[in-house]
């Protein structure tokens, strides 16, 4: 990345200020001795602002960037002496947003071993499969997920929240120098298929991979943030990293309620909010509060934006929401500004600076502006492979998302589905999201999913789900005129189906295979 970018953006968001030359020396020293892994950027955080507020907890309050430093350490030399971890190890981290989970992914990192971050909508058989194929040796884990250890391995050790406690109270008295190796963070893919895969996380080589970002998404030092998106989740892990880079200020809560959010980010004077799309929707459904939040950024990832939810979150809220385009695995590939969701409010936006995108055809060949194709990624992030040896197809350098996509004549991403999504119904393609997005705009929907299913006649058909808003009334063929009205008729889902809620996961995906089906 060009150097004179990288200053000039670091600069507009405040992170070359400057301050006390000997802080200054202990800031860059820790991260040329630990990294730019989190741990690394913990320990600069607190060697310039050891007195700024690192978190807040529901638990534990407010928690300063010397405080939560010295409680990472301590449990991760209780760690290394209790439990035996080293330098590449694996370590299994099962918990909600809180304290304990940022203490435990620091602690791991400080030893040079590895964090595998443990969904928490597994069940206890999904849990046992991860921990045998991530070779787990410890999992930390909250107390309320204690009745899910049962099927672990016998030579897996158990850490629940008063473990925790014990560990970082009993700490040896010794030092921690900087590990052979960077530990790694691996994520697992959502498993809305299956049991999910992990992938792993690069840890980045200095300061570029977050002056893209922050040069669209104006975050700045200091901010007061609230990271409402699951933390075991790419987005949410995302967030953490950028708060310690920025010494922010990070709010927590254990489990996500629209009002409870609104309430915290009035209280807690919070700028910034880091969420899923389905969080927003949410938190339009609860009447706004008198005094509003002063958001300036509402930064959403992880799934498709439905709809004209951008629009309708920003005509409440002010022109916040950035949404950012990516996956675990390429990390990011375009991010859409308040302005590009006001043009057109399903937009993925533009690349950031220093990402490469293209869409090809299934040849390897680009093809043209408006046309449809498979989105391919290039950027310093991109994943190290899946733990299990295997990668994703790579064209020139570029990583295939698995999502296909076409390019506006004024360059603008619109991804129109997964490449496993999109159906032939006697012989046209059809693509479900652009059918979902239609039916999101109906006032009467308050959710909607639309999948592909098998049908003897024609191959694949469409079936819709619908889910209304209290109160409100709609019927199947009423739905289907709709649809008829602005999309050809291969397009007009047979089924509609209306459930009172659509099965998601912890991070708010909808789970397709949970969608109860018509027989073809």
């Amino acid at each position: 990345m060009e150097l004179p970018f990288m200053v000039a953006t670091l600069t507009r968001r405040g992170m070359l200020k400057p301050g006390s030359p000997i802080r200054l020396v202990s800031q860059l020293n820790a991260l040329r001795r630990w990294g730019f892994n989190l741990a690394g950027e913990l320990r600069q955080a607190a060697a310039r602002d050891p007195d700024r507020i690192a978190l807040v907890d529901e638990q534990y309050g407010e928690i300063s960037y010397q405080l939560l430093l010295t409680r990472s350490e301590r449990l991760a030399r209780s760690l290394q002496r209790t439990h035996g971890v080293r330098s590449g190890d694996r370590v299994g981290v099962l918990a909600r947003n809180h304290c304990g989970l940022i203490e435990a992914i620091v602690a791991i990192a400080l030893l040079g071993a590895d964090s595998v971050l443990i969904n928490t909508g597994l069940s206890g058989a999904q849990l046992a499969v991860v921990a045998e194929e991530q070779q787990l040796g410890v999992v930390i884990h909250d107390t309320e997920f204690t009745d899910r250890m049962v099927g672990l391995p016998a030579d897996v050790r158990r850490v629940d929240e008063r473990g925790h406690e014990e560990l970082v109270a009993g700490a040896p008295d010794t030092e921690l120098t900087p590990p052979p190796r960077d530990g790694r963070t691996i994520v697992l893919t959502s498993g809305t298929t299956g049991v999910p895969k992990g992938a792993q996380r690069r840890v980045p080589g200095g300061f570029g991979p977050l002056a893209s970002i922050i040069d669209r998404i104006p975050l700045h030092v200091g901010d007061r943030m609230m990271i409402a998106a699951p933390i075991f989740h790419t987005w949410g892990y995302a967030a953490l990293q950028f708060a310690f880079a920025m010494r922010s200020t990070v709010v927590l809560q254990r489990r996500f309620d629209p009002a409870d959010v609104l309430r915290a980010l009035t209280r807690h004077r919070c700028t910034v909010l880091f969420a899923v799309p389905v969080m927003l929707q949410r938190i339009l459904e609860v009447p706004p509060p008198a005094d509003r939040p002063p958001l300036k950024v509402a930064a959403v990832s992880g799934s498709a934006l439905p709809g004209a939810l951008a629009t309708r979150f920003m005509d409440l809220y002010g022109e916040v929401v950035y949404n950012l385009y990516g996956s675990t695995e390429v990390s990011w590939a375009s991010i859409a500004t308040p302005a590009d969701l006001r043009r057109a409010p399903t937009t993925a936006g533009r690349p950031p600076h220093g990402t490469q995108l293209s869409i090809l055809d299934r040849y390897g060949n680009p093809v043209p502006p408006g046309k449809v194709g498979r989105i391919f990624v290039g950027n310093e992030m991109l994943f190290e492979g899946y733990t299990s040896g295997t990668s994703r197809e790579s064209q020139g350098g570029l990583m295939d998302t698995g999502d296909l996509g076409h390019i506006d004549p004024d360059g603008l991403l619109f991804v129109d589905g997964r490449q496993d999504d999109m159906i032939v119904s006697g012989g046209e393609n059809v693509f479900p999201s652009e059918v979902e997005n239609l039916l999101a705009e109906l006032p009467q929907v308050r959710e909607v999913a639309v999948i592909g299913v098998p049908d003897h006649e024609y191959g694949q058909r469409l079936a819709a789900y619908l889910v209304l808003h209290p109160g409100e009334q709609l019927d199947a063929e009423a739905v289907r005129e709709y649809v008829r009205r602005y999309r050809a008729r291969f397009s007009v889902p047979r089924d509609v189906i209306f459930l009172p809620f659509l099965p998601r996961n912890a991070t708010g995906k909808i789970v397709a295979r949970d969608l109860p089906r018509h027989q073809p």
